[in-house]
């Protein structure tokens, strides 16, 4: 009898039921999909984490356990064991505090396990129960967009709810803290609304927003240089003593960037996201940034990296202009990072437990002096520097560095008389308006090919194509190649160079001028400027 019994009895190990809900973490600029599970068992009271977290997502423990109990509720006397998965994928930061407690909460039955299904859940818990911003909620939304899930829900902390609401397509939902999540969704309205739409933010600019082009007297050939290089979005060089105004002209070039479009703005918002550099309550980005940072930053602050990692100034400035004063100041082994992103329009920064890339199109305005006093060259002032210093002093900007700079020109020092003049100089808006009419042009020849939206991006097919000078054109362009030994990187950034003056007066076809006045641009490939 107990023979046959026990034959009907199952004694397979029950399958333990566990809470779940989608999340994210970040990867670079994109966000990458997260189940988190939670099973609370009996057992020796316990937290255990696993998945590759690192400190900060350990450390939720005792954030979620102390917001549970803020909140009014009890936190399990039991064994907790938390999944993130995939486990291969490293996760980062307190972002999935909030999904956590809510799979706790669930495990406990204040809410059906199912209740959690549809939902994506991101948000850092402050020991009273609120709910602080995290970074890269553009990406989650954006990723929440792309499934084809019938419905596309995602709660996120208040702070981000405008940052959100930029993509269209996903519910989403903002909380204050860990008991309006809860009654979300028990089926109650949230107490805040996110309102009509998100506003537009600006980045921090390095100038003040009424720098203006008509405050810079003289330097007719240098304001010229700026036109070209935003008109084109070339890279350019500014060489001259110290006071000539190198620093003036680059602070007004905010004035004469063109409009981002919608979809440069989502770009560069994206990456802002992904920083953490958005304020609350704030959506895209309208204005593009200007960035200049210090000569002492390090390889990690202007490429890119860190733990996580994180964009870089280079990737900050993507769609603007990253502004480089006293190029020579800065370490040799960070400027020639800038290779990477220069050529090819982004950085991969590689870590043990995989890589992550970053935006970084941006328009490299750089300064320097001619020398290491600064007085090579000026009509006022001997210089004090012997041959030996002066290449050491160049030397520390490399070769291959300067060959990706579309433009180096000269920056004189201004004579009394052009500062004592009362004539106003053109504005910045007037520039502007050649520098969008340009860009217009741009737009419209490029509007077929993918990833390129400015003369500067040109291939060598594309170069063929809309950058042919006529039989005047090449023959001055061999001549100046042959005195000047201009490299083949060289000879073609002076084809797109010449492109963009040509569109600056709207003809079709680069001529003989145009390919005058890029040539001119060389500065640093002259003979009679060696030492």
């Amino acid at each position: 009898m107990d023979d046959v019994s026990s034959a009907h009895i199952d004694t397979r190990p029950t399958r333990a039921r566990v809470s779940q809900v989608m999340s994210f973490t970040l990867v670079g600029v994109e966000a990458r999909p997260v189940t988190v599970e939670v099973s609370v068992c009996n057992g020796y009271p316990r937290t255990t984490i696993v998945g590759m977290p690192d400190i900060s997502v350990r450390e939720s423990r005792e954030r979620v356990e102390a917001a549970i109990k803020a909140s009014g509720l009890s936190f399990p006397d039991r064994r907790i064991t938390i999944n993130l998965s995939p486990a291969e994928l490293p996760k980062e930061g307190a972002i999935f505090d909030l999904p956590v407690a809510l799979a706790v909460v669930a495990e406990e039955g204040v809410l059906p396990r199912d209740t959690l299904a549809g939902w994506t859940i991101a948000g850092e818990l402050s020991l009273d129960g609120s709910v602080r911003p995290v970074r890269g909620v553009l990406g989650m939304a954006m990723e929440v967009a792309s499934t084809r899930r019938p419905r596309r829900r995602l709660m996120v902390p208040l702070a981000n709810a405008a940052e959100a609401a930029i993509v269209e397509g996903v519910d989403v939902v903002a909380v204050a803290d860990l008991r309006e999540a809860l009654d979300v969704l028990r089926g109650y309205m949230p107490r805040h609304q996110t309102g009509a739409g998100p506003v537009p933010f600006s980045t921090p600019q390095a100038v003040a927003p009424s720098a203006d082009l008509s405050d810079v007297r003289g330097q007719l050939g240098a304001r010229r240089a700026l036109e070209v290089a935003v008109a084109g979005g070339h890279n350019l060089l500014l060489i001259g003593p110290p006071g000539g105004g190198k620093t003036l002209l680059a602070q007004r070039i905010p004035g004469i960037l063109p409009p981002m479009a919608r979809r440069e703005s989502l770009e560069t918002t994206l990456v802002y996201s992904a920083a953490g550099r958005i304020s609350p309550g704030c959506g895209l980005l309208d204005q593009r940034p200007f960035r200049a940072p210090h000569t002492s930053i390090s390889a990690a602050g202007l490429i890119g990296g860190g733990r996580g990692p994180r964009p870089g100034e280079v990737s900050l400035a993507h769609n603007g202009v990253l502004f480089l004063d006293e190029l020579p100041e800065f370490a040799p082994s960070t400027l020639n990072l800038l290779r990477q992103p220069l050529e090819d329009g982004k950085v991969t920064v590689v870590r043990v437990h995989g890589s992550a890339c970053f935006p970084a199109r941006f328009i490299l305005v750089a300064a320097m002096n001619p020398c290491p006093c600064g007085y090579l060259g000026d009509a006022r002032r001997a210089c004090q520097c012997t041959s030996t210093r002066i290449r050491q002093y160049r030397s520390r900007v490399s070769g291959p560095l300067l060959d990706r700079i579309d433009l180096h020109i000269e920056v004189p020092r201004v004579s009394l008389d052009a500062l004592a003049a009362d004539r106003e100089a053109e504005s910045s808006e007037s520039v502007r308006g050649r520098v969008v009419a340009a860009r217009e042009m741009q737009a419209q020849r490029f509007a077929a090919d993918v990833g390129v939206h400015a003369n500067a991006q040109m291939g060598l097919r594309l170069l063929r194509r809309h950058a042919n000078p006529d039989a005047r054109g090449w023959g001055l362009l061999r001549i100046a190649s042959e005195r000047l030994g201009l490299s083949a990187r060289a000879f073609h950034r002076i084809l797109r160079v010449a492109r963009t003056i040509a569109d600056l007066e709207g003809v079709g076809r680069t001529g003989e001028k145009h390919i005058a006045e890029a040539v001119g641009y060389r500065v640093l490939d002259r003979v009679a400027l060696d030492v």
